[in-house]
């Protein structure tokens, strides 16, 4: 019983000198994304530059919005100049992402294809959210059931140990390690709801952000117009992305905008 007493207490050690050493080492800059037209009729409007483009009756108007989680957001206005219904959708947006001089990019995970990606479909990624909810507390219930397999293991460690002391030294060595061992446990289980608690408001925000901000898919009356935000996958290493809307059998829409990533310095959080 000992080997594995010692064995929990080591684990329980490294855990908090890891924790302790990763939070004390946190960097001091992060890095944005920041994107702007850089082609069709750009104009600055309320201090964003805002680019336009149309096709066959389809007008595209759009801006950089913001960086959101794993994607970057534009601003989209569709307007339908045609004298017919069209129908939309946010994920017939794609881009193709580009170097510095515009040459196009390889796909790093299969270099033979370009790196082209398609815009998040509000559709699907609302049906997701049922499934990832569960997910995750499927996985607060692993976590609860490790946690009480360490603490019967760390339990008694702690009364084989404490019983087989000789000295009063062992003795307080012993009891040292124990306390470490359960609060480390305690530790363990406050990052597990913590982190049960962040990704479940994380999965409350995407789908309002799916059902409130994105655009929507469905049919555009003739003269009439939409808005929402479109979201695009990150490709961090591109300095161009070459978007494209197609309305299949009618237009393709071109878009080109500049990338940038910018590191900022964080702010001290005030006390």
């Amino acid at each position: 019983m000992k080997p594995l007493y010692i064995a929990c207490c080591r684990y329980f050690i490294a855990v908090g000198l890891l924790a302790g050493t990763l939070s004390s080492c946190s960097p001091n800059l992060t890095t944005t994304y920041q994107l702007e037209p850089a082609s069709g009729d750009i104009a600055r409007i309320d201090g964003r530059l805002v680019t336009k483009a149309e096709q066959n009756g389809v007008s595209v108007v759009a801006s950089f919005e913001k960086e959101d989680l794993e994607y970057v957001a534009l601003d989209i206005e569709l307007k339908n100049h045609t004298d017919h219904p069209i129908e939309i959708n946010p994920a017939d947006f794609h881009f193709t992402a580009m170097n510095s001089v515009k040459d196009t990019l390889t796909d790093p995970l299969n270099p033979a294809i370009l790196l082209a990606r398609s815009a998040a479909d509000p559709s699907y990624e609302i049906g997701r959210m049922d499934f990832k909810r569960k997910e995750e507390t499927k996985r607060l219930k692993r976590a609860k059931v490790v946690n009480t397999l360490l603490m019967v293991a760390v339990i008694a460690a702690d009364a084989s140990s404490s019983s087989n002391s000789r000295t009063y030294g062992e003795y307080l060595r012993n009891r040292t390690l124990s306390n470490l061992a359960y609060q480390s446990l305690a530790v363990k289980r406050v990052v597990n709801y913590s982190n049960f608690a962040n990704r479940m408001q994380r999965y409350d925000y995407e789908e309002y952000r799916w059902r409130e901000l994105a655009l929507k898919a469905g049919s555009l009356p003739a003269g009439e117009s939409v808005r929402g935000f479109v979201y695009l996958p990150k490709v961090p290493n591109a300095h161009y992305l070459a978007i494209s809307y197609t309305i299949p059998e009618l237009s393709t829409v071109p878009l080109l905008f500049k990338q940038e990533l910018v590191q900022q310095q964080k702010r001290p959080r005030r006390r």
